[in-house]
């Protein structure tokens, strides 16, 4: 068999070494096309940019570079209009691409390969395409977040219960709750944000593992792809996954909290709790029940956390046995890291067009929160500036709260006789802080609950989105 025959035969780009072609199911079961071709945009970014530094160092010449630009641009408009052939026995989509550059401008085309290989060109087009995304994420929580301070502002005075153990410890305003779920989104954006530092680095220039013979300048790449540094080892720079790992962690923590969230809403949106209607849009409907209203979005957003925790689990365990450098077990990093991004952006925009939709059941709230003694620490504290030890009021309260179950009445509801009966440092002045509203104004400090905080809360949230 002729050189000529035997590549035509196994029509890969490394067959000049086998004797035989590769068994055509190990083939399907060894190439990554199928799901890597979604990075072509990336590959081609970073080749064009190799092909401008082979250029500037006299590896290539001027109308080579030309050519390569010219054929590129015409294999991504190939792609994007749906008319690329993309080929299984091409393994993925370097070599899909090289090798259509090949047919399109000839021996040119083999060029570009010079002074790199798939191991760095693939650390080098993920890292690309997950910076991309990471600032489709971080726009998607600024938009849930502008969500929240809309809706938060207008709910400022809305008064329902505060739970702990899922039960009625205090009353809070809606507002406030709101607010609590913007701040987990602030640290949602810090972590990518600084998970983004990371991902920007360049391995491209560390080759198959050793580096280059050639005499690349890594430093125009990388200033002509936007990374802030380059991998300052060729082992690590092809073999490292840390910043995959370290963005599915970030998700898993803002997966973690939409589904916290979703809970909520969820419980909220039941005839049991009714505290708010979510629009017909972001719900759907039974096939034998006409009745149901099912809070589809935030369920399934819930679910969808598993998969993105799976995705964290799934990258620790192929990287935690792989000795240096690049193995082929990598090839598996980019479905889980895929599905993660897109399962934690597509989350995002959903609830960034739900929550600004949410209409809560004022009255309902309001009448929740007059259930379950919520202002009993409240008349605890009153106690307190009456110069009682808090324990002492504690116990007080305990058994006014005990009375109150046996009547079933309320604390506001009991006349001062009746409170008086466990103190007599009880006045008339009790009924001002047993009120929902007084409880919640009274907690007027940074962090509180009261009206006046939700309103500057608001504001410094709003002056924080401006500074991004």
């Amino acid at each position: 068999m002729s050189a000529n025959q035997h590549t035509e035969k196994t029509n890969q780009s490394w067959g000049g070494r086998f004797s035989e072609p590769v068994d055509a199911f190990v083939a399907r079961f060894t190439a990554s096309v199928e799901f890597d071709q979604r990075l072509y945009r990336h590959d081609i970014m970073g080749s064009l940019a190799h092909a401008k530094m082979l250029t500037k160092v006299g590896v290539l010449a001027e109308d080579e570079l030309k050519a390569i630009e010219e054929g590129l641009s015409a294999i991504q408009q190939e792609i994007e209009a749906g008319e690329f052939d993309w080929r299984v026995d091409l393994e993925d989509v370097h070599m899909n691409i090289e090798a259509r550059l090949t047919e399109r401008i000839g021996i040119t085309g083999k060029k570009l390969h010079t002074g790199r290989s798939r191991n760095d060109q693939v650390a080098t087009d993920i890292r690309l395409w997950l910076r991309d995304e990471i600032d489709l994420i971080l726009a998607e929580i600024t938009r849930l977040q502008q969500g929240l301070l809309e809706l938060a502002e207008r709910e400022a005075d809305t008064i329902m219960p505060g739970f702990t153990h899922l039960q009625t410890a205090q009353p809070v305003t809606f507002g406030h709750h709101l607010l609590a779920w913007f701040e987990m989104l602030s640290r949602d954006h810090e972590r990518l944000v600084d998970c983004r530092k990371r991902t920007n680095r360049m391995p491209l220039g560390s080759a198959a593992l050793a580096g280059t013979t050639y005499p690349i300048d890594r430093s125009i790449t990388c200033e002509l792809l936007g990374f802030e540094a380059i991998s300052g080892n060729s082992l690590d720079g092809v073999s490292d996954r840390d910043f995959a790992i370290e963005f599915c962690a970030a998700a898993s923590l803002a997966m973690m909290h939409l589904s916290r969230f979703s809970e909520e809403l969820v419980m909220w949106a039941s005839a049991q709790f009714n505290f708010i209607n979510l629009p017909d849009r972001f719900c759907t409907g039974s096939s034998i029940m006409p009745q149901k209203k099912n809070p589809d979005v935030p369920e399934l957003v819930r679910g969808k956390s598993g998969r993105v925790f799976g995705a964290l689990m799934g990258l620790l365990t192929l990287m935690k046995s792989q000795p240096l450098a690049y193995n082929k077990d990598n090839q598996e990093d980019k479905e889980p890291l895929f599905d993660a991004a897109d399962t934690l952006r597509d989350s995002l925009r959903a609830f960034a067009d739900m929550v600004p939709a949410i209409e809560p059941r004022r009255e309902v709230m309001r009448e929740a929160a007059l259930r379950g003694f919520s202002t009993a620490t409240d008349l605890a504290d009153y106690l307190v500036g009456k110069g009682i030890p808090f324990r002492t009021c504690h116990d007080i309260v305990g058994r006014a709260v005990g009375y109150g179950v046996e009547q079933g009445k309320d604390l506001a509801e009991m006349s001062l006789d009746e409170l008086r009966q466990f103190s007599d440092q009880i006045g008339d002045d009790v009924y001002q802080v047993l009120t929902l509203e007084g409880s919640v104004n009274a907690r007027n400090h940074l962090g509180g609950t009261a009206p006046a905080q939700v309103r500057q809360a608001v504001s410094r949230g709003r002056e924080l989105l401006a500074t991004r």
